[in-house]
């Protein structure tokens, strides 16, 4: 991180220190086991990639079963509390899963295909680690394994488990409304990987805050720099407008900037590029009409520079990708322009509660590829999920979500390959206190 941005995100959080507004959080601390909680959630979990118009045995399936634990302990009365946490899952493969992939079931020789395609996946595998934190005031400090929810560096959390990063982050709420944070991260394990360093990650240093000025209005800002992979800046802001009838229009604007080194990943760039010359920006913006179940959004999204959004492949999150025209693709090819269509219906107001349904369908084109500058690619996406009101079962979930994914030979070739996909989870949590 440059000098500027230390002395930037220092003036902030002094700021934030010494400009209480609210009520101190440590103040109402009952105790280390007071506090205490404890849980554990068993998924299910299938994804199906059917690869069309590709050789035999490239297709993905992937079957398994988890239980991912989580011992939270409260903090310790006092000026300064104190408390410490585990995470972790153990898992095991449903089945053969000749052809896992799809970054669910770790494999052995590092994913190594025989000549049928088929590859040796795990039987059964635990992954997690264990954190310390401590509170002053209303800033928390946390450091060992984390899941993180940042928009510049996000675990991937749509597989069968989380991806792990370890490090320090804190996280401060002194100034009311307000939210700052700021962290440093050595290493990153993505869902199917045993290694708990498995993407490489030298370090990673993350700053931000996010402010919500009224009921209606909110906006962030938060970046990031990977150590000789890297340089991202994020800014969100959203607008929600109260209408007569308990309606409601929302405005959301949000947007990358990224500068790589010379020894990041890419996989969509430019011919004829120099390797610490590529960039790019891409925004987003979406507007979101909702009246009682219903709620449909429109969006437009663009990518400028000289190479495509590519993010996880740098140690930066596996889901660093706060934009919406994000499904099985996310439609960040270098110069894409695409516009989506989504609706989505709460089955409640029928009857159903718990039962919700979403379709979408997005559109890019104007794709720079190696050998065609007008590329296009597609997506049709429907989403059902029913989750479990009352009961012995309360909170129970179960998800199906199919992906019927289109683009041009050009687009194929640097991307992925036309697909129909399938992702089923059984979510069942478990809170033991």
């Amino acid at each position: 991180m440059l000098p500027a941005k230390k002395l930037t995100l220092a003036i902030l959080i002094n700021t934030a220190l010494v400009m209480s507004a609210h009520a101190s959080e440590q103040s109402e601390a009952k105790g280390f086991l007071e506090d205490a909680n404890g849980s554990v959630l068993f998924r299910t979990g299938y994804i199906n990639r059917d690869y069309k118009d590709v050789a035999p045995g490239t297709d993905r399936s992937s079957f398994a079963q988890t239980a991912m634990l989580k011992l939270d302990s409260g903090f310790t009365q006092g000026i300064v509390g104190f408390g410490v946490g585990i995470i972790g899952d153990t898992s095991f493969k449903i089945g053969e899963n000749d052809h896992a992939g799809n970054n669910m079931i770790p494999t052995h020789n590092d994913g190594a295909r025989d000549a049928n395609g088929h590859v040796d996946a795990y039987d059964y595998w635990t992954r997690g680690g264990g954190y310390v934190k401590a509170r002053i005031s209303n800033t928390t400090a946390v450091y060992g394994t984390q899941v993180l929810d940042i928009p510049v560096l996000a675990s991937n959390t749509a597989r069968l488990v989380p991806e792990y990063f370890e490090g320090t982050l804190i996280t401060s709420h002194e100034i009311k409304n307000l939210e700052l944070i700021a962290g440093k991260f050595t290493k990153n394990q993505y869902s199917d990987q045993i290694n708990t360093d498995g993407r490489r990650l030298d370090s990673a240093i993350v700053w931000g805050g996010k402010y919500k000025f009224d009921d209606q209005l909110n906006a962030s800002y938060y970046g990031l720099d990977s150590k000789d992979k890297l340089e991202r800046h994020y800014i969100n802001a959203n607008y929600k407008l109260p209408l007569a009838d308990k309606s409601s229009l929302t405005f959301d604007f949000s947007g990358y900037h990224t500068e790589f080194d010379k020894d990041a990943s890419t996989y969509s760039t430019s011919p004829n590029v120099a390797a610490d010359d590529r960039s790019n920006n891409i925004w987003a913006l979406s507007g979101t009409y909702n009246q009682g179940p219903h709620s449909v959004m429109l969006a437009y999204q663009q990518n400028t520079g000289n190479t495509g959004y590519d993010y996880g492949e740098n140690a930066d999150g596996g889901q660093s990708i706060y934009l919406p025209n994000s499904y099985l693709s996310d439609f960040i090819g270098n110069h894409e322009k695409s516009t989506q269509i989504q609706y989505n219906l709460d089955l409640a107001a029928f009857g159903v509660p718990g039962l919700n349904w979403t379709t979408a369908y997005v559109y890019g084109w104007d794709i720079k590829t190696p050998t065609d500058n007008k590329a296009k690619e597609s997506e049709f996406f429907n989403q059902v999920k029913y989750t479990v009101q009352s009961g012995f079962a309360k909170d129970a979930s179960l998800r199906l979500r199919n992906s019927y994914y289109r683009a041009d030979d050009a687009y194929n070739a640097v991307y992925m390959p036309d697909t129909n996909e399938w992702r089923v989870f059984l979510d069942i949590p478990v809170k033991f206190f």
